[in-house]
């Protein structure tokens, strides 16, 4: 069955999370999507452990690559670059993630190609954008949290900002507005037949994620700090230490839940003062204080009986062993390139009729040189004088 974006054709031009989470979306929804390495420049995720499949080729590089053929190409040179014009004439979509600048140096920016395909919808993920005084510096995911002013709300009083545990500035300010992008160009083509260059730049993606902080200080120009507001904190909407050490969410906002929650834990006098009352921090000390009374077991078993959005703070075991992981499908196993298979977070969305489709896993960077190379309609003999010249170096 064709998938749902079947039949876009995707180059892939970037390496570490944001560009490779976003082109792996579009391959499970059935683009065919070649992402194009260079075999002496490695990519940071290929070295994080555990390896699966073959040697060099990490479970975080069999997941963002799943469903993509791999080539390998040394864009410095020119052959290299020719390939590519070629094969941007049959291609829909570029997408890439150089700072800016580089890829008009290789004669591969959205001018150059545009004029070879017209209808290119050509996507650029960075992490301050195309243009603007911070374009050409250096940066990740904790520098464009910071730059959008997340991380000022995000953390403690008394510790100040807080690492999180995935890369929201990647994913969902970069990787996940790059997809919505890449689709709303990709509609206007359809309808047009024009194609259109995409700026997508993390730090505007993540300025973006903060609706309630950010919306608020354009009207009232008032700086919020960490602990100060309905969410970050500022109220019993938190996370608590139980007795053995372990956590537990609290997300009592509305009446009934809070009600719910004080009843719970045994304090229905609370009730009054809302999930924000107005001493606060007194309040909160003696929650922490209830909390830390019994186990997270104890405290689980309790909450299981009522509806207060109260939930563990699981680790993943816990959590992919849970039975509604399995009940949404949340898990796949996807065949590697090398034989067998390794289970995967599957694609979070749900489909009526056109659910994603899993290619293969794993692939090593220049598996499909050959393939390409002689469906553009190269020769054998070049493309071996091309192996001899470093163009896949």
């Amino acid at each position: 069955m064709p998938g749902l974006l079947t039949p876009m054709k995707v180059l892939d031009f970037t390496t570490l999370l944001p560009g490779p989470f976003a082109t792996m979306m579009l391959a499970d929804l059935g683009a065919d999507v070649l992402r194009i390495g260079s075999a002496s420049r490695p990519d940071l995720t290929a070295m994080l452990p555990p390896l699966v499949g073959e040697p060099g080729v990490s479970a975080a590089l069999a997941y963002l690559n799943r469903g993509k053929r791999h080539m390998s190409l040394n864009l410095k040179t020119q052959r290299a670059v020719q390939i590519v014009h070629r094969l941007v004439r049959e291609y829909d979509v570029v997408v890439e993630q150089f700072r800016p600048g580089v890829m008009a140096s290789l004669g591969l920016d959205y001018e150059s190609l545009s004029r070879i395909n017209p209808s290119i919808v050509y996507c650029s993920l960075t992490g301050y954008g195309q243009q603007g005084s911070l374009a050409r510096r250096a940066g990740h995911d904790i520098n464009y949290l910071s730059r959008a002013g997340v991380m000022s709300h995000s953390g403690r009083k008394d510790t100040g900002p807080c690492i999180m545990g995935i890369q929201a500035a990647d994913l969902a300010g970069g990787s996940l507005h790059a997809v919505v992008g890449i689709l709303a160009a990709w509609v206007h083509r359809m309808k047009t037949g024009e194609g259109q260059h995409v700026d997508v730049a993390m730090t505007d993606g993540s300025l973006a994620l903060q609706p309630l902080a950010a919306a608020a200080f354009l009207v009232d120009h008032k700086n919020v700090g960490c602990e100060e507001t309905l969410l970050n904190g500022g109220s019993l909407y938190d996370f608590y230490e139980t007795k053995d050490g372990r956590y537990l969410s609290v997300g009592s906002l509305e009446p009934k839940f809070f009600e719910a929650f004080c009843r719970t834990i045994g304090r229905p006098d609370l009730i009054p003062g809302t999930v924000f009352p107005a001493d606060v921090e007194r309040i909160k000390a003696e929650v922490k204080t209830i909390f830390r009374s019994k186990t997270l077991q104890e405290w689980t078993a309790l909450f299981e009986e009522t509806d207060a959005c109260v939930e563990p703070v699981l680790s993943l075991r816990e959590t992919f062993n849970q039975p509604h992981v399995r009940e949404r499908g949340l898990v796949v196993d996807v065949e590697l390139a090398s034989g067998g298979a390794v289970p995967q977070p599957a694609h979070p969305i749900k489909y009526s009729r056109t659910p994603p489709q899993y290619g293969k896993a794993g692939y090593s960077q220049e598996t499909h040189n050959h393939e390409v190379l002689e469906a553009l309609g190269y020769e054998e003999a070049e493309i071996r004088e091309m192996e001899r010249m470093g163009v896949f170096a």
